[in-house]
């Protein structure tokens, strides 16, 4: 039976398949979705949202990353970034120092509230991967893996 999207009111399958690959497309958009849906609604409660947890994300794995390699790392244009930073900062889940090496460039760090919201939003996530996981087995998730390193490896 064909999973229900709630936010569209459609049914994965019920999309006209334009391509071969339409299949795998709208897996990918809808695990996507799956995967983010209770992260995202715990953000939203926190008055967050996906951009903010991609930054807390990345700054957990990089302490004392500067805002050049955060905005390297995440894809997005120095003006992308600056509105959620500056809430990060204000809501003080980031500090920002300057580099003693680089004076001009700032280095962030999460605090312990900072580190709370990343880790709750991202268990989420790895709940949803782990019962994934779970159900399609090692080699399932050994393939998938290598799905994944295939299409990241193309940035």
């Amino acid at each position: 039976m064909a999973k229900t999207s709630q936010a569209a009111g459609l049914h994965r399958a019920s999309l006209a398949k334009l391509s071969e690959l339409d299949a795998a497309l709208e897996l990918m958009y809808y695990g996507w979705r799956g995967m983010t849906l209770e992260a995202d609604a715990y953000l939203a409660k926190q008055g967050l949202s996906r951009p903010h947890h991609r930054i807390l994300y990345v700054v957990a794995r990089r302490p004392d990353i500067a805002i050049g390699s955060l905005i390297e790392i995440l894809g997005i244009s120095k003006q992308a970034l600056n509105r959620p930073l500056n809430l990060l900062l204000e809501r003080k889940l980031l500090t920002s120092k300057r580099s003693p090496e680089q004076h001009r460039s700032k280095l962030l760090r999460l605090t312990a509230a900072g580190q709370r919201i990343e880790q709750r939003a991202s268990d989420h996530e790895r709940k949803v991967l782990r019962e994934a996981f779970d159900r399609v087995g090692a080699t399932g998730a050994a393939a998938w893996m290598g799905v994944m390193e295939a299409i990241a490896d193309t940035n």
